[in-house]
């Protein structure tokens, strides 16, 4: 086949038909990989959509291949990068990296005083926090809020998290303090722009 060129932008309404498809892939990838994640809903997929905090990837035969999203938390003291996914057919291609990069550019630019978290136990999402300037944190430094960890009630390592009382569990902490970063500037530009890749299937 030809090369297709993929597009990572702001999730928009038309983009709620993948909802159900990104939980599935999320799933699926947890299960094979063994490790936990947070369950979710098409639902809670399709209201990141629609408040504008959601960041897709798709064809331009509109065919979906990756997903993430952020949300704030404790009066914008924080907000987390979550739910990268990309199709199994996408995947070593580059698009995670522009799909991170969007999201974590987004939530510099609406929320420029926030401290951004992220999750994980996946030792690629930990290197493309790190290149945006991440470091590891224990979990106390992180935000608290309740909503926050009801994610993480239906990860298969929720006990662990309960039993170690949210001091840690197998998920690695990761936080960008923007004091450490004040320099840097994301233009108003950058959510309007439209990065463009080609992948060969």
């Amino acid at each position: 086949m030809e090369n297709q060129m993929i597009f990572v932008r702001v999730a928009t309404l038309n983009d709620i038909r993948y909802a159900d498809e990104i939980v599935k892939e999320t799933e699926a990838s947890a299960i094979a990989r063994g490790s936990g994640i947070a369950k979710r809903t098409p639902e809670s997929i399709a209201q990141k959509m629609r408040d504008g905090k959601a960041v897709v990837a798709v064809t331009s035969s509109g065919k979906w291949v990756g997903f993430a999203y952020f949300q704030p938390y404790e009066n914008n003291k924080f907000v987390s990068n979550s739910g990268l996914i990309v199709s199994p057919e996408f995947r070593n291609s580059g698009v995670a990296k522009a799909i991170k990069d969007r999201v974590f550019k987004m939530a510099r630019k609406l929320y420029p005083e926030a401290k951004i978290i992220s999750i994980t136990s996946g030792a690629a999402i930990m290197k493309m926090n790190t290149a945006l300037g991440f470091e590891p944190v224990t979990f106390s430094e992180i935000t608290q809020d309740e909503s926050f960890w009801e994610g993480c009630k239906n990860c298969v390592n929720y006990d662990i998290l309960e039993g170690k009382k949210k001091c840690n569990c197998l998920c690695t902490a990761m936080l960008f303090d923007p004091e450490k970063h004040q320099a840097e500037n994301i233009p108003s530009e950058v959510l309007r722009h439209f990065p463009m890749y080609f992948f060969r299937s």
